[in-house]
């Protein structure tokens, strides 16, 4: 590994919440396909977080996902319905950065928005993965 676990773990976390303030940012200013993008990669940045802590590695979303439901949601670390959401997210942001003539529900990326901070404070409170990082970020 190129850096210092625990180091990479904060940067991913860091990385995490600065995609989070930009997402809500690009929401207020009516950029919401681009909001979309930055919903994901801060769960993406998470996941990547908590699975590194755990000593998964993956370099591919796929992997991401895969590893999360078999180390997390199936042990019940996480909720299936977070699952579904980083799940949801991957979807929409293939489609809001290859498709064309993509329109969102009225009010979609509000409610996502909500629900992927729901997921990171979900993924921080995983104190006995997250207690030796969790104080630098609030």
């Amino acid at each position: 590994m190129k850096y210092p676990k625990e180091d990479l773990i904060t940067y991913r976390i860091k990385r995490a919440r600065e995609s989070f303030n930009s997402a809500k940012l690009l929401a207020e200013n009516g950029f919401h396909l681009e909001s979309i993008s930055r919903l994901y990669y801060a769960c993406f940045y998470m996941v990547l977080a908590l699975l590194l802590k755990e000593n998964l590695v993956t370099n591919s979303h796929t992997g991401a996902r895969r590893l999360l439901g078999l180390h997390f949601i199936k042990t019940g670390k996480i909720t299936v319905e977070n699952g579904k959401l980083f799940s949801l997210l991957f979807d929409q942001r293939m489609k809001s950065d290859y498709e064309d003539f993509i329109k969102l529900p009225t009010g979609q990326t509000a409610l996502l928005i909500n629900n992927v901070d729901q997921f990171i404070k979900n993924i921080e409170a995983l104190d006995y993965l997250f207690n030796d990082v969790h104080s630098t970020y609030h």
